[in-house]
This record gives C-alpha cells, sequence and structure tokens, in this order.
C-alpha cells in the first residue's frame, strides 16, 4: 500500500507539521506492507515516489520558509504520478482540492488532517465575518473527504459543530528518545550571559499573531530583570525588551530539543492551536509548562505539569509564570515525561492511524459508496474509530 502525504505547511525550517511527516515517514519505512511519500513545496519540481517529492514554488516572505507553488494542475499530475493507493491532505487549500480529485480518479481513500485552525486563524487577522465563512468552507470542503482526522478532543467537537460529518481523533507523537531530559546542559545560561538565580524560560515556534507573541512580551516586561525568555523562532516579532533574546528556530530537533531540556519551563501563549506539538516535546524533555487554557493545549496542561492562565493576556500569564516557581519545578518536570511515555509516543500514535487507514481502504475496496453517507461514531474515550457501513 502507498500512503502519499500531501500538503503547503511544509519547509526546512517549519513546526509541528513538519516533525508530524518527517516522524510518520521515518515511521512508515519499517512497515513491510507500506510505502510512504510526501508531496510538498520546494524549490524545484521534482517527482521521487517513496522520499519526498516537490513542486516548484517562491518563498513567501515571512514565513518559515514555506512555498507556495500555485499550479494546482502539476500538483495533481505529480500526485497522480504517485500512484497513492490513500492520499492524506494536510491543508485546507489548492493541495486539498487536488488529493480529492485524485482520489476519486483512483477510487482510494482521501484523508484530511486538521493541522490549522483556519476560521480561527483568519478571523483573527480579518475580523470575525470573514472567519465564519471560512468555516463555512472548511466545511464545505472537508464534507468530501472519506475522513478528516484531528489531534485534540476540542478540533473534533469543533469540527462537528461545523457540521462535517466523519470526524476522527488522531493525537499526534513525540520522539521520547530526541525529547530527552539528558540534553539538559548548562551552555546555554552561559551563552546568553545570564546569572545563575535568573529564571530563563523559553518558547519555540512561528512569531505569528494568532501565537500571541505580544503577550509574552507583555508578561516578561511585568516579570522584570529576575526572568528571562527565550523566543526561538521566525516570523513576525517585536522589539524584544532587555530580558528577552530571539534566536532563529533549529532545523535540526535534537538541537532544539536541547534548547527545551535547559531552560527551566516552556511558556506557550497560543489559543489557536490544534494540538501544541511543542507543548509535549518539552515535556518529554522533562520540563514544565505555563500556557493559557484554551484550544488544544488545555488538554494537554493540567495541574501535574504545569500552570494555564485563564486567558492570553500578559498580566495573568506573568503571574501563572510567577505560581510556577512556587511549585517543585523538577518534580513537574518528571510528571510531565512519564506522561508524554505513557500515552504520547509516535509508536501509539501511528500505529492507531495505520489501523485506521487500513479500515479505510478496506471498506472503499469493498463498498466503494459507503463514505459518501456514512458517519463516524465514538469508540472509547481515548480514540473514534470508523464505524462500519450504514444499514440504512
Amino acid at each position: 500500500m502507498h500512503l502519499v502525504d500531501t500538503t503547503l505547511f511544509y519547509s526546512p525550517t517549519s513546526g509541528g507539521v513538519r516533525r508530524y511527516l518527517n516522524a510518520k515517514h521515518e515511521w512508515y519505512a519499517r512497515q513491510k506492507a507500506w510505502r510512504h511519500s510526501l508531496l510538498v513545496p520546494g524549490p524545484r519540481t521534482e517527482l521521487q515516489p517513496g522520499e519526498i517529492s516537490t513542486v516548484a514554488g517562491a518563498v513567501v516572505p515571512g514565513t518559515f520558509n514555506y512555498r507556495l507553488p500555485l499550479a494546482p494542475r502539476r500538483w495533481a499530475q505529480l500526485l497522480d504520478a504517485l500512484q497513492p493507493d490513500l492520499i492524506e491532505a494536510g491543508d485546507a487549500f489548492h493541495p486539498a482540492w487536488c488529493a480529492l480529485r485524485v482520489a476519486r480518479q483512483r477510487g482510494i481513500p482521501a484523508v484530511a488532517f486538521f493541522h490549522s485552525h483556519l476560521p480561527r486563524l483568519v478571523g483573527m487577522r480579518c475580523g470575525g465575518a470573514i472567519g465564519r465563512g471560512a468555516a463555512r468552507y472548511l466545511r464545505w470542503l472537508y464534507s468530501r473527504f472519506d475522513l478528516v482526522l484531528a489531534p485534540s478532543r476540542t478540533m473534533c467537537d469543533y469540527l462537528r459543530s461545523l457540521g462535517v460529518p466523519r470526524v476522527a481523533l488522531q493525537p499526534l507523537g513525540v520522539d521520547t528518545d530526541v525529547f530527552h531530559p539528558a540534553l539538559r546542559h548548562h551552555r546555554l545560561r552561559r551563552e546568553l550571559g545570564l546569572r545563575e538565580d535568573v529564571r530563563l524560560l523559553a518558547y519555540a515556534g512561528r512569531f505569528s499573531a494568532e501565537k500571541n507573541i505580544g503577550v509574552l512580551h507583555d508578561a516578561f516586561e511585568r516579570l522584570g530583570s529576575g526572568y528571562h525568555l527565550l523566543l526561538v523562532g521566525g516570523g513576525e516579532s517585536q522589539r524584544p525588551a532587555t530580558n528577552i533574546t530571539v534566536i532563529p528556530y533549529h532545523r535540526d530537533s535534537r538541537e532544539l530539543a536541547g534548547v527545551l531540556a535547559s531552560a527551566d519551563a516552556l511558556v506557550h501563549a497560543g489559543t489557536a492551536e490544534t494540538f501544541g506539538l511543542v507543548v509535549l516535546e518539552a515535556m518529554a524533555c522533562g520540563r514544565p509548562v505555563v500556557g493559557v487554557h484554551a484550544a488544544a493545549v488545555a488538554e494537554l496542561i493540567s495541574d501535574q505539569v504545569g500552570v494555564a492562565a485563564a486567558r492570553a493576556d500578559g498580566k495573568l500569564l506573568a503571574q501563572a509564570v510567577r505560581d510556577l516557581y512556587d511549585r517543585d519545578i523538577e518534580a513537574l518536570g518528571r510528571a510531565a515525561r512519564e506522561r508524554v511515555l505513557a500515552h504520547y509516543s509516535w509508536e501509539n500514535a501511528l500505529q492507531h492511524q495505520l489501523t485506521v487507514y487500513t479500515a479505510l481502504t478496506e471498506k472503499k475496496r469493498t463498498v466503494p459508496d459507503v463514505w459518501a453517507t456514512a458517519s463516524l461514531r465514538p469508540s472509547g474515550d481515548q480514540r473514534i474509530m470508523p464505524a462500519g457501513p450504514s444499514s440504512n
């Protein structure tokens, strides 16, 4: 079986989607009955079945080196040339429509993954009316897929509230060998020129509006010189305060893990996360997390592993950081690591996904039209599996 993932959300320095796809590609290389390919933007158009195929596109300024190939016909041609048995689309733009077109022509399943909360992001940037229009667009698009995967219960509930008929929970995972407490070192403090008594927190990701970087700036201005924030990433940013240092995003996961492990904690102010992979990566490094009780991040942060502010507000987030240091940070970090080991390994996540894929391909093969009308129903608290053909 040949699985093909396709998305615009992939670049050499992008974040969670790239790490998900890379981990998935490595995992499927060890599966005897499956082959995995990626079709993503790149500097040139290149077809490499079983590897990373690319569609040429120019870099979009002010992004994590994302490219935007405006060539739907070429995208569909390359996707078809890969001869997939199942396609997963990781965005809601023209690669998704190409995936639907090729899947329909080949009689194979098409799966969408809800990586980015498009209506929320559009609404934050362009206003509520346009955000609601984006939500209607998502329903229109996603209703055509055989299945839509979402990485958190919050996002599953959101998609169902839009009227998307076939939704399944698919949490992401963490490479717990790469993101490991053993990578903690003291060089980071020395490189930043910090005294030993300064409290060091890190953020990793895009510096875009939906990440509420301004809230982080406000919080650390309130916290003052006894606290220091290391912003690891790229994109939009304001001039940092004296207790904030900005460094480029680490392309290598082990380098990023070393930074996360070497800070006291991760701090994250985003309120539009569909999952919050970097939160789990910090937890896997044995670090607690300060975040906001919103979106999918609220499912990851509990009193056992960190502190959550009620909303994205600089004053509240600053108090949450202070509250963290009233706790036993090392005990919180150990609990965070244990939670990731128990529930969020890539092996567990991708083995579950493979089961879902297998069920989809079998149903598509034996009852080609069933997914046009069948719905998915909850099966247990932790996972949602495809239901059998409707008897109606």
